[in-house]
């Protein structure tokens, strides 16, 4: 049985509507791959198929209703929620609006970009309906036209593919699939498209996260912005098994595996910078969830000043990495920039002639100039077996992704104490926690008094955007709950956020700012660190010795009109 000519579900329609012969797509769709143009646009620029075919054939592959726009007559009001330069360089035509709801022809269907664009600009749910991109330029042109505007859409340029290439290694979801229907669904055009799309998007908004979440009558697709979860214009249900095979395909997962979870790794490049992305694959009842953590290096800050701390904060780092030996611990809950402020530390103490080992599980950045070991618990490679080798290579800085457990706390005090300097982080809700953390691990009292520089407890607070505006009245009753006095706000102006911007998705927050409490040790708290004192009478000598709490910093953030009081208290709680 000979190979079949065409891999795309639109391909199958194609021919199943006898619109082409199976030679002539097949030719096609060579000619198509190899000019880079999709196959559809192609067809019709050759006029191998009919604009309206086309149409009905996306339509039918999306399950999305068609549209024909020969005689649409658009509503202006509707017209004008959407800029112009949307309508023109997404070839996009608004139908309707209900409520919150408004429909929208298109020409790409599988452009999401456009479709999250419109959200964004509109503040409305996009409903999406496929044109044929010549019903809407001729749409566009009789509107413009009856505005009194003299505008033809082959004035416009067309707009050019983007930069963006995926390198991945192919390896061999559920629906009752055979392989094979998965990889041909998965290396079809339009979702290879869509995925692009998708990963471009997230490139855009700069996103740290994007989530795929299969739910039981939709594709739901978030991306994490500064923190939180954003929801976007979905792909369709119906593409769901090609959309996490393609996923799972350029990450080097096993396709054909839906029961356990699994991990991958993509590098790609857009946007004229080069990229990784961590994929992890998670069983749900309905499909596998698949969450891609965005892992830009351009993203880095290449010093402790560029993190753009406050000046107490960034004097006792910066002291404290600059000490020939001893243990630097940076806590802090998951997601609160302490791998940021590590490699920030790294960089700066990075020079030829200092021998730099770092031991991660998983390496997130790889940085030029640091020997990375790769933690592989499956092999025996573990946190406190590969910092035991690493002690035989001669090191002057060591950076231990975390310390997990007693061994590990034991190798590491030991290597502080014996000529290196040791960074690492724990998960403790403040400076001061790490130090009973370590004890509550084994840790002699007298050794870790030796060999702690400093502890340093961090958080990220959302940024207030552009679109801020003052605070008439401070909420007495929650200055009140978190024992704040009113008064340290007198005669400054305190901003809270606006009525949002499409420029912070209408969340009234751009953009994240670090704030961080650190504890320098000196000899009064080793003296209490040796005779067992508990964690809250380190916390309030410290203070006395001029520690700034994470709540008192962050207050500074406010009075400085950098952030509002409820995103303080939301990360500092009671601190």
């Amino acid at each position: 049985m000979g190979k079949k000519p065409y891999s795309s579900k639109i391909s199958d329609i194609l021919l199943k509507h006898k619109i082409l012969e199976p030679d002539a797509l097949q030719a096609a769709e060579e000619e198509a791959r190899t000019t880079g143009v999709r196959l559809e646009k192609y067809l019709v620029e050759k006029k191998l198929v009919r604009s309206d075919d086309i149409t009905l054939t996306l339509s039918e592959y999306l399950k999305m209703p068609p549209m024909t726009l020969a005689h649409f007559k658009p509503n202006p009001q509707v017209l004008e929620k959407v800029p112009k330069q949307i309508l023109t360089g997404r070839r996009v035509m608004p139908l309707a609006r209900v409520g919150n709801n408004m429909t929208v022809a298109l020409s790409d269907p599988f452009d999401l970009m456009a479709i999250d664009e419109l959200s964004t600009a509109t503040g409305l749910y996009i409903t999406p309906l496929v044109a044929s991109e010549k019903d809407i330029t001729d749409a566009l042109e009789r509107c413009f036209a009856q505005q009194g505007e003299d505008f033809k859409m082959d004035d416009i340029l067309k707009e050019s593919d983007s930069d963006f290439e995926v390198d991945h290694e192919k390896i061999q979801e559920d629906s009752g699939e055979s392989i094979e229907q998965m990889l041909q669904g998965a290396e079809g055009a339009p979702v290879v498209r869509m995925v692009n799309m998708m990963l471009l998007e997230a490139l855009r908004t700069t996103a740290s996260d994007i989530h795929v979440e299969p739910q039981e009558k939709t594709l739901v697709l978030r991306y994490r912005i500064d923190g939180s979860l954003i929801e976007s214009p979905s792909p369709p249900k119906s593409l769901q098994g090609a959309i996490l095979s393609r996923l799972k395909l350029m990450s080097g997962m096993d396709i054909a595996e839906r029961r356990v979870p699994q991990d991958g790794r993509i590098k790609i490049r857009a946007l004229g910078r080069e990229v990784d992305l961590r994929v992890n694959s998670l069983p749900t009842i309905w499909g596998e969830k698949i969450v891609l953590r965005i892992l830009d290096r351009s993203k880095l800050f290449g010093s402790l000043s560029a993190l753009g701390l406050d000046e107490d904060a960034y004097k006792g780092m910066k002291h404290g990495i600059s000490q020939p030996n001893g243990i630097i611990l940076v806590t802090g809950p998951t997601g609160s920039g302490k791998t940021t402020t590590l490699y920030s530390c790294l960089q700066e103490l990075n020079t030829p002639d200092v021998n730099i080992i770092t031991c991660e599980d998983p390496v997130e950045y790889q940085i030029a100039g640091l020997n990375q070991v790769q933690i592989n618990s499956f092999v025996g490679l573990t946190f406190s077996t590969a910092l035991r080798e690493v002690l035989r290579q001669s090191p002057d800085i060591i950076l231990v992704g975390e310390i997990r457990d007693s061994e590990t706390a034991d190798i590491a005090i030991k290597a502080a104490l014996t000529g290196h300097l040791v960074l690492s982080t724990l998960h403790t809700n403040d400076a001061a926690g790490a130090i009973t953390r370590l004890i509550d691990m084994g840790i002699e009292p007298s050794l870790l008094a030796a060999s702690l520089i400093l502890a340093q407890a961090q958080r990220l607070v959302s940024r207030l955007c552009t679109c801020k505006k003052p605070v008439d009245t401070l909420p007495e009753k929650l200055l009140e709950t978190y024992h704040i006095d009113r008064k340290i706000f007198d005669g400054l102006t305190v901003y809270g956020t606006g009525a949002g911007c499409p420029k912070c998705h209408n969340t009234g927050y751009k953009g994240r700012i670090a704030i961080m409490e650190v504890l320098p040790m000196n000899r009064e708290l080793r003296n209490d660190v040796i005779r067992g004192a508990p964690v809250k009478e380190i916390s309030a000598k410290a203070k006395a010795n001029g520690m700034l709490g994470l709540k008192d910093v962050g207050l500074r953030k406010v009075k400085e009109g950098l952030t509002s009081l409820e995103a303080v208290l939301e990360v500092t709680g009671g601190d």
